[in-house]
């Protein structure tokens, strides 16, 4: 009876401190807390990488097209040629190392 007495007097007390927790709960553990910044932030570093090296794959590639279409080089089609097809010339020994 004394508590209740105590909190029933004390109200404005007890409504800053329940809020006080609130808000220390929501800052470090929420939605938008910290661990969800900090998750937020390595999942953001990770897509990062992959855009990097998806990037460098996507300009090779085009490089490897722009050989093959506009500009026809004769001796990277050869390489290709070589090496998809497994073809040398008459007097070559092809040696297969894989």
């Amino acid at each position: 009876m004394r508590l209740f007495n105590f909190l029933k007097k004390k109200k404005l007390l007890l409504l800053n401190v329940l809020l006080t927790l609130y808000i220390a709960t929501n800052l470090i553990g929420g939605e938008r807390g910290l661990v969800s910044y900090y998750e937020k932030e390595k999942k953001q570093k990770n897509l990062m990488n992959k855009e990097r090296n998806l990037s460098s794959k996507f300009d090779e590639y085009e490089k490897k097209n722009q050989l093959l279409s506009t500009k026809l080089d004769f001796d990277y089609v050869e390489t290709i040629y070589r090496e998809k097809l497994k073809f040398g010339k008459k007097d070559e020994l092809i040696i297969k190392l894989k």
